[in-house]
């Protein structure tokens, strides 16, 4: 999952939502350096992407895009299922996509100083260009792919991946719920992480709501 992803699986805990964006910059034990909630983070994070890389629905959507990314192609659906995400944001938490946003900019900004020099570089065109919103429309998602292949070793396939997106649209939909249902389950019963979904059990004046 990418960035967008990590952060909404992260719960409330501040330190959690750090450790979790920072994870893939963390390397090894260097963990143990932060703070306790920040490991936390950081392991979560790890595990989100096993858990990610070895799901059923996950490889099928990798596999519709192998032909032009071979062993990168799940690189690209992690993106494209922060697409989903975004794009059906209301379905999946209680806050708005926008204040979710502003509220996780303010996190990272807040915790700037314990950072991975990494992070602080590209973190200021995160903010600015609101990378974590524009994953909602296929422009957004489609200028994400374009700038990870000008700065990683991602191969220049933006065209392809829009292409068979598009025309394969429900597919990936489908692959994209079906995964993201029994990741918030993994993390919510294996790391005890309360995902804020709009169908979670709330007693609210003693009405109940339907769990997910």
């Amino acid at each position: 999952m990418n960035f967008l992803a990590h952060q909404y699986l992260s719960g409330e805990s501040e330190k959690v939502k750090i450790g979790n964006f920072i994870g893939d910059y963390i390397k090894g034990k260097k963990y143990q350096d932060y703070h306790a909630e920040v490991q936390k983070g950081i392991l979560l994070h790890r595990n989100i992407d096993y858990f990610t890389d070895h799901h059923p629905a996950f490889l099928q959507s990798s596999n519709r895009l192998k032909e032009g990314y071979k062993r990168y192609s799940g690189v690209v659906i992690d993106v494209i299922y922060d697409h989903f995400l975004a794009k059906k944001w209301n379905e999946y938490h209680t806050q708005t996509l926008s204040k979710f946003v502003a509220n996780t900019h303010e996190i990272l900004v807040r915790n700037y100083l314990i950072l991975p020099y990494k992070v602080k570089l590209f973190l200021p065109f995160i903010i600015q260009s609101r990378r974590l919103e524009s994953y909602s429309t296929i422009e957004g998602l489609q200028a994400t792919l374009e700038i990870m292949s000008r700065r990683t070793s991602l191969p220049d396939q933006t065209d392809y991946a829009i292409r068979t997106l598009l025309n394969e649209y429900d597919g990936f939909e489908n692959e994209f719920d079906n995964f993201l249902n029994d990741l918030i389950t993994y993390v919510r019963k294996k790391h005890e992480i309360t995902v804020a979904t709009p169908n979670d059990w709330h007693l609210n004046e003693g009405k109940q709501i339907t769990k997910l």
